[in-house]
């Protein structure tokens, strides 16, 4: 997981409702994540509403674009993994592509993809 300028710029450019007032992160180190299981959510934690993602991105830096839960990987039958946006408030997309992933719809992922969610956020996918 990075912040990742060339989306923020594209997500600048897309010029959504609050896209004047998001910065992007003086700083923000990678973060790496194994997988396991048969699925691993990803947004932020939130005590008042329970929610507990495998992959927790709250801050700081915190990327305000990013849902308490936002998408879902789901291990597949051959071993690889596919994303799911669980319906979150500003989508995901693949790829550097601005078409946004269909809600709740499986897509198959491949080694290298990047899943961008959020104002800067990108999960780049890397096989064992």
């Amino acid at each position: 997981m990075s912040a990742d300028r060339k989306y923020y710029e594209s997500v600048k450019a897309d010029g959504g409702p609050d896209a004047d007032t998001i910065m992007f992160p003086p700083y923000c180190p990678d973060r790496h994540f194994e997988l396991h299981g048969e699925q691993v959510s990803i947004g932020r934690r939130s005590a008042t509403r329970g929610i507990q993602p495998d992959i927790d991105l709250t801050g700081p830096p915190e990327d305000p674009g990013v849902s308490r839960l936002h998408a879902l990987l789901v291990a597949e039958a051959d071993g690889g993994w596919a994303i799911v946006d669980i319906n979150s408030a500003n989508g995901t997309t693949l790829n550097y592509r601005r078409d946004m992933l269909k809600p709740n719809t499986p897509r198959t992922l491949e080694d290298g993809d990047r899943v961008h969610i959020g104002a800067w956020t990108t999960i780049t996918l890397h096989a064992d």
